[in-house]
């Protein structure tokens, strides 16, 4: 019974935001059950099921207590007999009763789950601990932190981790979390304040946009506070602690705050067993960067609580950031401020990393300064001129069949880079036709000029051969002649044509094709083995455009030996 009500409450866990949805369904969707039964009638059935509900939650305030005491077994049966009581619960379609009923219902699964996840921990005591495991995963790791290719990289954060640790010990102390965890942003950021992943996660402690606004951290015009060292710590501890309730060891915890605590359920989920208690059962189950992630951080602590042993005794960290906070309301350029008061901008810009363009926005704001510069900066902050960010303008592009980032960077005088940042892009090489790409523009007008084109003169081919379908009048104009001329130059006492036959074109240079008089192009001889696709793409163009430029749909066939017009 404990084994099946512990896998209901994994898939309960992973899915509370659908769960609550469907609850809350049946309140709305059966008001008219209720009107159409007679308050006798509900009161009747309320009265009667009451009792056994109330009776379940008394069951779950006892197992709440029992846990506390560490009498685990008694915590999980006082939740089993809960459990078998509201299964007999009939709610008959009251909406009350339906309530209550799925409220108890997700209220176990939760508690189950946490008493599960920290069974081994609050046994030992040691409700808070990280286990300091050594095995084969970790000491590939401190290997690679000591003597391997990621020594200059571990050395410089551990330099780096002296500025902000006694204030991320602070919030983990006032959270009541493992002081262990302040090594967490080594190997994060590298402690530093302004790293960026691939992922788009910023900061510290490396949060992603949607995580962030979950834990408080706010993001404008002006300010991300991702980037902010003390705001995203105390987001932190936050969403470690909320983990930790979630899984009940650190090491599971921390695996989820790698990947998400989605993907850790839905692993421990598909094992059908319980296996919270162990974080390297699902190690091999796990995404690969995961898998390294938790090993990175346990190597981490061996080397920083053995140092002599690893060979950092010698590493000198740098002392923690001094400052003092005055309170702006004026939008200023930090270079403006440090001009004032006797500092670099590069220094106001260490102590304030949030600011996304170094402007201070115009309501109030709590800037950090060098400490003994806030009455300096009083008494000159009117002086300081208004800054305002730069103006980054942007247009839209829809994606079209064949097209690449490199041709609609060119297209637009742009880099592939700024396109793939300002769309969250991970790949270069790949994006979808029909897709809606925003463009950033370059210049300080955010006007599009595009990129002038070279005007170049080509000679057209000497001859073409007839296929069937041509016509003298699409051959002259393919080819920017008349029908005239090609009767000249041939002999031809008419229009017909033959297959096969073998034309001369009038030798004339052109510098565009007569479909467009402001635009020149290319000419392309047809090879085997080519497709229009094929050539559009050699060519940097989309499909639809070499189909337009040559007059061809999408059911034309073309041949060896045929010329086409190219950008």
């Amino acid at each position: 019974m404990r084994k099946r009500i512990f896998i209901l409450c994994i898939v309960l866990i992973s899915s509370f935001g659908c769960a609550q949805t469907m609850y809350n369904t049946p309140v709305s969707t059966n008001m008219e059950v209720e009107n159409a039964m007679s308050n006798a009638e509900t009161e009747k059935i309320s009265d009667r099921m009451q009792p056994i509900l109330d009776q379940a939650l008394d069951l779950c305030q006892a197992s709440q207590e029992f846990w506390q005491k560490g009498e685990l077994e008694n915590a999980l049966g006082a939740l089993d007999q809960a459990y078998s009581l509201i299964l007999e619960v009939e709610t008959h379609d009251v909406p009350k009763l339906i309530q209550q009923k799925e409220d108890l219902r997700f209220m176990i699964s939760k508690r189950i789950l946490e008493i599960h996840a920290s069974r081994t921990t609050v046994v030992n005591g040691k409700h808070n601990a990280i286990p300091l495991t050594l095995n084969k995963y970790v000491q590939k790791e401190i290997d690679r932190f000591t003597s391997g290719r990621e020594i200059d990289f571990f050395v410089e954060s551990y330099k780096r981790s002296g500025k902000y640790r006694p204030q991320i010990l602070k919030e983990l102390k006032k959270a009541g979390l493992p002081a262990e965890l302040s090594w967490l942003p080594l190997i994060e950021s590298g402690y530093k304040a302004n790293a960026l992943s691939r992922a788009r996660a910023l900061g510290l402690w490396q949060f992603i946009s949607s995580t962030g606004y979950k834990f408080g951290l706010k993001r404008d015009k002006y300010i991300d506070e991702r980037l902010d060292f003390e705001k995203s710590t105390i987001a932190a501890t936050q969403y470690l602690n909320e983990l930790h309730q979630i899984f009940g060891d650190w090491t599971t915890a921390l695996a989820a705050y790698n990947c998400g605590e989605g993907k850790v359920l839905r692993v421990i989920r598909s094992q059908n067993i319980n296996y919270l208690d162990n974080f390297w059962d699902l190690y091999e189950l796990l995404p690969r960067e995961t898998r390294r992630y938790v090993p990175r951080f346990l190597a981490t602590l061996h080397i920083v609580q053995n140092p002599i042993k690893y060979g950092m005794e010698n590493v000198v960290t740098y002392p923690p950031l001094q400052y003092d906070i005055l309170q702006v309301s004026k939008q200023v350029h930090l270079k403006n401020v440090a001009k004032e008061i006797g500092t670099t901008e590069n220094q106001l810009r260490e102590l304030n990393p949030e600011l996304r363009y170094r402007i201070l926005p115009s309501e109030n704001y709590d800037l950090r300064v060098p400490p003994g510069t806030t009455e300096i900066l009083l008494s000159k902050i009117d002086t300081i001129p208004v800054s305002s960010p730069p103006k980054r303008a942007y247009i839209y592009h829809r994606v079209r069949y064949g097209e690449t980032l490199s041709t609609i960077a060119r297209r637009y005088r742009t880099r592939v880079s700024s396109i793939m940042r300002v769309n969250n892009l991970r790949r270069s090489n790949f994006i979808v036709a029909g897709k809606i790409l925003k463009i950033p523009l370059s210049g300080s007008t955010g006007r599009y000029q595009p990129a002038k084109k070279k005007q170049v003169s080509y000679k057209l081919p000497a001859t073409h051969v007839v296929k069937s379908g041509d016509s003298l009048y699409n051959i002259a104009k393919r080819y920017g002649t008349t029908v005239k001329k090609i009767q000249q130059a041939n002999n031809l006492p008419s229009t017909d044509l033959d297959s096969g036959q073998v034309l001369r074109i009038p030798a004339n240079t052109v510098e565009s094709p007569p479909l467009n008089a402001a635009k020149t192009y290319k000419v392309y001889l047809v090879r085997k083995g080519d497709t229009p696709f094929n050539i559009a793409q050699q060519h940097n163009m989309s499909m639809d455009r070499l189909l337009q430029i040559n007059h061809l749909s999408a059911r034309s066939k073309i041949y060896p030996g045929q010329t086409l017009y190219v950008d």
